[in-house]
């Protein structure tokens, strides 16, 4: 058992990564950080909002080094769960841009919700908890 886990950073296999970064930019807010190489195409970028850290990379690279990803899809099962504040500004902002996959709703165990797809098939859910 590690001593203190210090970070979780999801780390996205995407189909294409400037699309990833245009997305998660134009949707969240989120900016480039990093990415390899300096200039596109790009095979890996690091985006960044406060505390929420993505890698995006492409897909010959991340399964060249974890060939256990060759036959596995996009997106799959994987949700990633964000904490904000104006939840429901930035669904009327979201609403009619992304594919809502869940609609905006208080729930049974108290925040606001709502979720949407990215452009592989990865799930954002997006929460407020009331103060």
């Amino acid at each position: 058992m590690p001593q203190s886990l210090t970070s979780l950073t999801p780390n996205l296999i995407v189909s294409n990564v400037e699309q990833s970064i245009a997305f998660y930019r134009d949707t969240l807010g989120l900016t480039v950080e990093d990415t390899v190489p300096d200039v596109s195409p790009y095979v890996f970028a690091i985006v960044r909002a406060g505390a929420v850290r993505l890698f995006f990379n492409a897909p010959e690279p991340a399964v060249t080094e974890y060939p256990v990803f060759a036959h596995r899809p996009l997106g799959g099962t994987l949700t990633l769960f964000i904490e904000v504040t104006g939840i429901r500004e930035l669904y009327a902002r979201l609403q009619s841009v992304v594919k809502i996959v869940m609609p905006i709703e208080v729930k049974w165990y108290g925040p606001t919700e709502f979720a949407f797809e990215d452009p592989d098939g990865y799930v954002i859910t997006i929460a407020e908890r009331e103060t």
